[in-house]
């Protein structure tokens, strides 16, 4: 059949479809929402946290554009805790705290974050060594 008699929907001759299935106002699914590249994130955390007189640098440096963020809080080299984007049933990605240091064993958070930076190549891990560092990933 030629294509001018060809009857129905035009059909995309791209390999990507025109329109996303999480998209579709029809199936009652969320829109997905673009992500920020992990390298810009983390050069903002990192900036933010300097201009507020505090000093952060990257532990690890994972995948640039996709890369997991795990955040190091110290307060002047104590107090460590450690936040990481865990997703949640609805499909939000919320910072949730993983790890506390533990004053009797203080090599364990290095030991923990060695682990993770093993297990997955494209993490990225920052420390930000500033009094109430949770507030500049959104917590209080």
């Amino acid at each position: 059949m030629p294509w001018a008699k060809r009857r129905g929907p035009k059909r995309s001759t791209g390999c990507w479809p025109t329109r996303s299935i999480a998209t579709r106002p029809d199936n009652g699914a969320r829109a997905i929402e673009p992500r920020l590249p992990a390298h810009l994130e983390v050069s903002g955390l990192i900036r933010a946290v300097e201009a507020a007189g505090g000093f952060a640098t990257v532990l690890h440096k994972g995948e640039r554009e996709a890369g997991t963020i795990v955040v190091l809080t110290t307060e002047k080299g104590g107090n460590a805790r450690i936040y990481e984007r865990m997703p949640t049933p609805d499909g939000d990605r919320l910072w949730a705290l993983s790890r506390t240091q533990n004053t009797e064993n203080a090599i364990e958070i290095s030991d923990y974050l060695d682990r993770r930076a093993a297990q997955d190549s494209d993490l990225w891990i920052v420390e930000l060594d500033i009094a109430n560092g949770e507030r500049f990933i959104g917590l209080n």
